[in-house]
C-alpha cells in the first residue's frame, strides 16, 4: 500500500494548464489522491473572476472521495505587491494561497521568497530555488511550508531547499506543479522526489503525509 497522495500545487486551462479543474480532480482520484489543490496563477489582476469559476467547479465536483481546494499561485509580482495580492485572493475566496518562488529556471524578481514568507497571507512557498539559510529560518518562524517540486526545472533546487529546511526545522511537502492530468504523480513517486532531494528515510513520511495532513487541518479542509 503506497498511501494516499496530497498535492497543493496544480494549474488548469484558466491560466497555463491544459485541463479543467474537474478533469484534474477526477484524475487525482484515480491516482489515489486524498487532496488536490488547484492554484492557478495570479499576476496582480482582480482575483474574483477566477475564484468565482474555481469555487463553482468545486461545488459541481462535490466530494468524489477527494478533498478539493481552490486558490492561487501569486506569480512574478514585485515583492512589495505580494502581500496585497495574497490578501485580495483570500478575500475573494481562496482556500489556499501559494507564491511562485525563486526557481532557478525563470526570472522571478529577487526578494520574492522573503516577501512571501513574511506576508502573513501565504501558506506555501513553491519551488523556492536557491533558498537561503535566513529564508529557511523565517519560513519556520512564520509557519510557511516549503515545496519540493517534481516538475522538471523547478526541481533543480530541491536539494538545497531540503537541506536548509531540515536544518532550520521548516516544514516541507512534495508537490507536482501539474499543468495537466499527466503531470500528477502517485505517492510512491513523491517518496522518490523527497529521497532524491536528500530527505532522510526517517523523515520522508512526515514530508509526504504528516505535514500535508497538518496543512489540510490548518486550512479547515481536513
Amino acid at each position: 500500500m503506497e498511501g494516499e497522495r496530497y498535492d497543493f500545487h496544480s494549474h488548469t486551462l484558466l491560466t497555463d494548464g491544459s485541463a479543467m479543474p474537474i478533469d484534474m480532480w477526477h484524475h487525482a482520484v484515480l491516482l489515489g489522491h486524498r487532496a488536490l489543490a488547484i492554484t492557478d496563477h495570479l499576476y496582480g489582476e482582480d482575483p474574483r473572476p477566477m475564484m468565482t469559476r474555481l469555487l463553482a467547479d468545486q461545488e459541481a465536483f462535490g466530494s468524489g472521495g477527494l478533498t478539493t481546494l481552490v486558490g492561487v499561485e501569486v506569480s512574478m509580482l514585485r515583492p512589495d505587491r505580494i502581500a496585497a495580492a495574497a490578501k485580495a485572493a483570500r478575500k475573494a475566496g481562496a482556500q489556499i494561497v501559494i507564491v511562485h518562488g525563486e526557481t532557478p529556471v525563470e526570472p522571478v524578481p529577487p526578494g520574492t521568497n522573503r516577501a512571501a514568507i513574511e506576508s502573513n497571507e501565504v501558506d506555501l512557498l513553491a519551488h523556492p530555488g536557491l533558498l537561503s539559510e535566513p529564508e529557511a529560518e523565517l519560513a519556520r518562524a512564520h509557519d510557511v511550508i516549503l515545496e519540493l517540486s517534481s516538475r522538471r526545472g523547478h526541481g533543480l533546487g530541491n536539494g538545497i531547499v531540503a537541506v536548509r529546511a531540515l536544518a532550520a526545522g521548516a516544514q516541507l511537502v512534495v508537490d507536482s506543479d501539474a499543468h495537466s492530468a499527466h503531470d500528477l504523480i502517485r505517492q510512491e513517486f513523491a517518496r522518490k522526489v523527497a529521497l532524491g532531494a536528500g530527505v532522510p528515510v526517517s523523515q520522508v513520511e512526515r514530508v509526504i503525509t504528516e505535514t500535508p495532513q497538518k496543512l489540510l487541518k490548518r486550512l479547515g479542509r481536513a
